[in-house]
């Protein structure tokens, strides 16, 4: 009984002792987090280099006293050019303060895409085996059951849609790889881009029909301009399959609305969805970034869409930009072009 109360003691004393222990290591940690180091470093040097200049200077101001006092000759002591390596001092003080800066913004930017990666693996690993999953569930019924013909078309309609949405996931992949590499060489022609986006939404009005898309040209003439087609196209299919996608109303809208203005081009895609918040909205380009799983809203697609889009206008010297009245208030999204009449 004495021997099990002495060792319990011990046991409970040594389980104090880790907890505590992880505790000091827990609450240490952000001793080495890269944001204290940084500032930390950077202070110290602030810190170094001022007393480097106050002691210099205080030392000087007792030097020129004691100069005076012996009426000594000042050249003796004092060189001409100190100033000039306090300001070389200065400049090479400065190019280190930048060198740490770009250092740890480098670092931070090298994280943050960490970050994503990781949380566009775990994401897009779903976005595949998902579909995966259920083909072979299909294909297992079929071998395993006598279907009706109806009830064959049913499921084959089902893998067709898997296989597509796998098929989108690829060519985005793909194709972004070929934007950023520049090895995407597609010819670049002069297009009625008002009549271009009609004939795309024509061709591929199957893919929204739950939805309702309008197209409107505000000027009086056809808008041409040096455009890929290919891309154009890709353009279109990732900005509205996003705004239909990230969408809770009973039927998603879309009004696409051609405008030109000082010089430019805007091809302005309004939708009724679910809005963005003022701190995603710079963030919604970015690669491998997804609107969070907020409002029973699931993160979904690859997070390479709008990036897409992005890459995409400015191959044509364009951009994309967002806009939004905030949560459920809809989006706007310009492609703004350089245009001239």
């Amino acid at each position: 009984m004495i021997f099990n109360e002495k060792w319990l003691f011990h046991r409970l004393q040594y389980v104090l002792n880790m907890k505590t222990f992880k505790i000091i290591i827990s609450r240490s940690k952000w001793l080495f987090h890269p944001i204290f180091i940084f500032v930390f470093s950077t202070v110290a040097l602030a810190v170094s280099f001022f007393l480097y200049i106050y002691w210099y200077m205080e030392a000087s101001t007792r030097l020129n006293a004691l100069i005076k006092r012996f009426n000594l000759d000042p050249g003796q002591f004092l060189e001409a050019q100190t100033w000039m390596v306090i300001l070389v001092l200065s400049i090479l003080v400065a190019i280190i303060l930048v060198g740490i800066f770009t250092i740890f913004v480098y670092n931070q930017k090298t994280l943050q895409l960490y970050r994503l990666q990781h949380n566009f693996i775990n994401s897009f690993t779903h976005e595949l085996k998902t579909p995966v999953t259920s083909l072979k569930l299909f294909l297992e019924t079929f071998t395993k059951h006598e279907l009706s013909r109806s009830d064959q078309l049913k499921y084959i309609t089902y893998m067709i849609s898997d296989v597509n949405r796998l098929s989108n996931h690829i060519n985005r992949i793909l194709n972004l790889a070929r934007i950023e590499s520049k090895s995407y060489g597609s010819e670049f022609i002069v297009t009625d881009l008002v009549s271009l986006t009609k004939q795309f939404y024509e061709n591929n009005v199957h893919l929204f029909q739950d939805s309702e898309i309008s197209i409107h040209n505000t000027s009086e003439h056809k808008i041409f301009y040096s455009i890929s087609k290919p891309l154009y196209e890709m353009l279109l299919m990732n900005i509205l399959t996003n705004a239909i996608q990230y969408n809770k109303s009973e039927k998603p809208k879309v009004k696409i609305r051609f405008d030109v203005l000082n010089n430019k081009l805007y091809i302005n895609f309004t939708d009724n969805g679910i809005g963005l918040e003022k701190p995603k909205i710079k963030k919604i380009f970015r690669k491998f970034y997804q609107i969070g799983r907020s409002d029973n809203m699931s993160a979904k697609g690859s997070g390479l869409g709008l990036h897409l889009v992005q890459n995409v206008a400015r191959l044509h010297k364009g951009k994309v930009v967002a806009q939004s009245g905030g949560k459920d208030k809809g989006s706007v999204f310009s492609f703004i072009l350089p245009y001239k009449h």
